[in-house]
């Protein structure tokens, strides 16, 4: 793909620059760069995809049934109403519009395919990044200049998914797949499947796997809390009769943010209340006498782990018919025809999906050092949930845990676009956050119980206790601060660099 265009201004380096690099063109990446063109429309940038597709996760993942968990009247960009009638929509709708969003904004010549950020140092005596990148397809290493990075890759692995050991794995003779990387070749009609999990995952692949496998078991060492949720919204689509495109989406967005920040509050101030209310739905989806408490009723608090969605009820609706059925025990060993469990049962298996989740890699496993020094995230504190203290010209997008993952990251990319435009209305070329206090308290990165966040604590920068340096998960509190609030704050220094100076320096 064409490269994006080159910044008249030469850096130091004598590499190729531009003026923002944005690692990954998911959706976070491709939102980025629309606002970018919007705001700040002035500066160079060019996208760097490790992979040959735009889409980030949802082209990556290829399991049966895939879809979101959020509504896409905010899981999808302020900018592009979602016009299709399903609110909860399937990765292909979600691909579609995606590139849809891409090609409409001529932001696809700006992505190099093949791309991986390998490392990034940064200059203070240039006020520039050095971005070292490896080609995946060839193994070739490039370098260019930037004045900032965007890291737009989220915070999960996507070349490899968390898989537990499981003792005598290798004594079951059937496939054992990561729903990270599903065969396009799988054949499950007719064979009988465990899937080990019960998070977002095992929830949407049980009722797609039901529909032609003999039978599916969802193996759950834990439960989790399950609500469904129609798959259309009744008042989105009459909005949409009534009134303009943009004018119904609006509405509905605003409608949904409010609808979703509701329960959220709701359940953590009444959490007990909120286990009856689920329990009471989940019991109405399930077969008379069915053992609610012991598979639907988690030993902790709503929305201390994501509530999982199930668009129309359909993981009960397959419970009903009998073709799927859920066990809670612990793994004991596989054994050739299955899994053995603690209790002694065997599930007997033809194929076995470990939907066990995720691995954490935050700014996609990339280097960074300042002047020479590395950088240790977990010496770092986020500032606005953007910035890591201490790192000069870099951004990152980390989305909601308790809400959709674009309403945050589309706040972000306003305030980024702001603060650049500040920084060239005052001449400034850097800018850092920086701790007041090196004893300040800190606390984990996020504030959230899955597994996959608890694993990877340590590898993670940490967060404080008040704005600046809390990570966010207020949507209404974000839109105060990063939106309306001031560009400036105290805990940020602003510098600039004398060219001419380091010019002739350098010709010395």
């Amino acid at each position: 793909m064409p490269a994006a265009s080159i910044s008249p201004e030469e850096p130091p380096t004598g590499l190729e620059h531009v003026d923002v690099v944005i690692v990954g063109a998911g959706i976070s990446g491709i939102g980025a760069a629309y606002y970018l063109q919007n705001r700040a429309p002035g500066k160079t940038y060019t996208i760097l995809e490790a992979r040959g597709a735009t889409g980030g996760t949802w082209d990556l993942f290829r399991y049966p049934g895939i879809r979101s968990d959020s509504d896409l009247h905010t899981f999808g960009y302020e900018f592009k109403p979602w016009r299709d009638e399903e609110s909860i929509a399937g990765a292909d709708k979600i691909l579609a519009y995606l590139r849809e969003t891409a090609a409409e904004n001529d932001i696809d010549r700006h992505v190099r395919f093949h791309h991986r950020v390998v490392g990034a140092a940064w200059s203070s005596a240039d006020a520039r990044w050095v971005v070292d990148v490896e080609r995946t397809d060839t193994g070739e290493r490039t370098q260019l200049s930037a004045s900032w990075i965007f890291t737009a890759t989220g915070y999960y692995r996507y070349d490899e998914g968390f898989t537990p050991h499981f003792e005598g794995r290798d004594r079951f003779g059937g496939p054992i797949v990561h729903p990270q990387h599903w065969p396009e070749d799988l054949d499950y009609a007719g064979k009988r499947v465990v899937v080990i999990g019960s998070g977002a995952t095992a929830v949407t692949l049980v009722p797609a796997l039901a529909k032609t496998a003999a039978h599916v078991t969802m193996l759950q060492r834990t439960p989790t809390y399950i609500m469904p949720v129609p798959s259309k919204d009744p008042i989105a689509n009459r909005l949409r009769k009534i009134l303009p495109p943009d004018r119904a989406y609006a509405l509905t967005r605003r409608k949904n943010i409010a609808q979703q920040a509701a329960i959220w509050k709701f359940a953590q101030r009444f959490p007990n209340a909120a286990r009856k209310i689920i329990r009471s739905v989940n019991a109405k989806q399930l077969p008379a006498g069915y053992p609610v408490d012991e598979h639907f009723n988690p030993p902790y608090g709503p929305w201390d782990q994501r509530l999982c969605a199930v668009p129309d009820g359909d993981l009960f609706r397959v419970l009903r018919k009998g073709t799927a059925s859920v066990v809670t025990d612990r793994i004991e060993t596989f054994t050739e025809n299955g899994v053995r469990l603690v209790s002694g049962r065997e599930l007997e298996a033809d194929i076995i999906v470990t939907a066990t989740g995720l691995n954490l890699l935050p700014f996609g496993g990339t280097d960074v050092t300042v002047d020479g020094v590395p950088v240790n995230l977990p010496e770092t504190v986020a500032f606005r949930g953007m910035m890591l203290s201490g790192v000069p010209n870099l951004a990152f997008a980390i989305g909601y845990t308790n809400s959709s993952w674009t309403l945050k990251v589309g706040l972000l990319c306003e305030y980024f676009c702001r603060l650049l435009n500040h920084m060239d209305a005052h001449r400034y070329d850097s800018c850092v956050p920086v701790v007041p206090d090196p004893d300040m308290p800190t606390r984990p990165f996020l504030d959230f119980d899955a597994g996959y966040v608890k694993r990877s604590l340590d590898q993670l920068p940490r967060q404080g206790a008040a704005a600046p340096w809390l990570m966010s998960m207020s949507y209404q509190d974000d839109v105060k601060l990063l939106r309306n609030g001031p560009v400036t704050d105290p805990a940020l220094r602003f510098t600039s660099v004398d060219r001419a100076a380091t010019a002739a320096e350098m010709a010395r």
